[in-house]
């Protein structure tokens, strides 16, 4: 009996895969390489060169390619979340393919035991792997839904006191699914309005809840509806289109993860798991390939590294 797969095959990327695509460090930095350098064609700032593009070849032993003109280093590690890192680049690969292919997350527990790292490394590698997976996102769809959620302020010590709950504002839009998920300092009318303003446009159709900070949208440049759950009104409209499900899908996901997965979450770096989430939930539809746009954002967001002059006597 084959069961049935839910991702499609050209979605799939399994873990062995993986294993066989990246068995080394070395194969993990020649992919490093074509994505910043296509080719190995690079500018050369010497002077024997200067700053034409050539050819360069990975230098053995050592994190670097030469330059087959004048023999001059570049780091394509330079810039990047890799850079001056002890670790083996093939585990950094690892944390992101993990992190790429679970819907809740995984822990920095989890990948402690399963590469035999200290947690205080693989905490430090989900963080700086967490900077990938922010951005700057502005909706175009004309159809939103707007909704809050608070996260924390519970404590299983007796006579403790509260803490008090972090504000978080969510709008997700209909056609495309994409969504965006921002650490708010309250839920206030001010507050809410503004989040709309920045990410929703002029003339959007806005499904929310009957929060009274709401009061005042229809004014705005934009059409809105209200879903009454006080009264148990979950959907309505003539065609079931006036409800707030795909955001509060959206806030299932983020609960189950991060009381699952990760425990507790502190208000200072909560919004870095907020764009994890965003990040998985915006590329849902890409399967297992999710890794490969982590992957994608090492060189989009790397700053140019810098040379090494070698002597030309000198063998690379």
């Amino acid at each position: 009996m084959n069961p049935r797969q839910t991702i499609p095959k050209e979605l799939r990327y399994t873990v062995e895969q993986f294993h066989k695509e990246f068995p080394d460090d070395d194969a993990c930095l020649k992919r490093v390489m074509d994505m910043r350098y296509p080719g190995g064609m690079a500018e050369c700032d010497s002077d024997d060169c200067a700053k034409a593009i050539r050819k360069h070849h990975r230098v053995t032993g050592r994190t670097a390619y030469a330059c087959d003109n004048c023999g001059e280093h570049l780091y394509p590690l330079a810039g990047t979340i890799f850079e001056k890192s002890s670790t083996s680049l093939r585990l950094w690969f690892y944390a992101m393919y993990q992190m790429g292919s679970t819907r809740c997350g995984i822990s920095a527990k989890q990948i402690q035991r399963e590469t035999g790292v200290t947690y205080k490394t693989a905490w430090r590698i989900f963080r700086q792997v967490r900077t990938l997976m922010s951005e700057d996102i502005r909706l175009e769809g004309s159809t939103v839904e707007v909704d809050e959620m608070y996260v924390g302020g519970r404590t299983k010590r007796l006579h403790a006191i509260p803490k008090p709950k972090t504000t978080v504002l969510g709008v997700v839009q209909r056609k495309s699914g994409r969504v965006v998920a921002r650490v708010a300092p309250d839920a206030k009318k001010p507050t809410l309005h503004g989040f709309i303003k920045e990410f929703v446009l002029p003339g959007s159709v806005i499904f929310s809840d009957e929060h009274p900070s709401y009061d005042g949208i229809q004014g705005r440049s934009y059409r809105h509806y209200r879903v009454r759950h006080q009264s148990r009104v979950y959907v309505t409209g003539s065609r079931g289109q006036i409800h707030t499900q795909t955001i509060e899908g959206f806030w299932s996901l983020v609960k189950r993860g991060l009381g699952g997965v990760y425990h507790s979450v502190s208000q200072k770096y909560l919004q870095t798991y907020l764009n994890e989430y965003s990040f998985r939930y915006n590329r849902r539809e890409t399967g297992n390939l999710i890794f490969f746009a982590i992957l994608g954002r090492v060189a989009e967001l790397a700053s140019k590294p810098p040379v090494e002059a070698v002597p030309q006597n000198q063998t690379v």
